[in-house]
């Protein structure tokens, strides 16, 4: 078995996880649900590519919340650390939050999503990437 490219965990460490490829595209979610799920202005993610995540350790311990109309939003039931996102009504890890990636996970969001419900605390910086006022556009 070949090294993982990249490894995470949740803050606790009882949910760990390895990549064996790397990771997609990324961007920035402005929405409220990722407002209320992060408790911040944004929530920053990547693409997961099929069959290459592996939970390590502590899968008994993940929970979801699938919100209606929205991704399924994976979390540590110990710790709470947002840690994946699933599409709605399927069971599939196709995001990662970058922020439970250990060290540089190689990739930069490329835009930003839901612009239209950014928090009025926190101004958008002005960075240069793309704004969609609702989801990415699909290709």
């Amino acid at each position: 078995m070949s090294s993982p490219v990249l490894t995470g965990r949740c803050g606790c460490g009882a949910v760990q996880f390895e990549l064996d490829d790397a990771l997609g595209p990324a961007g920035y979610c402005h929405c409220t649900r990722c407002q209320r799920r992060t408790g911040s202005a944004a929530s920053a993610s990547a693409l997961v590519k099929p069959g290459s995540l592996r939970i390590i350790a502590g899968e008994e311990l993940l929970k979801s919340w699938e919100p209606e109309g929205g991704f399924g939003k994976i979390f540590c039931g110990e710790c709470g650390s947002a840690l994946f996102g699933s599409p709605p009504d399927s069971n599939e890890i196709t995001l990662v939050r970058l922020g439970v990636i250990d060290g540089d996970p190689d990739r930069r969001p490329l835009a930003r999503q839901m612009v239209a419900y950014a928090a009025v605390w926190e101004p958008i910086p002005d960075d240069g990437l793309p704004r969609f006022d609702e989801s990415f556009p699909v290709r």
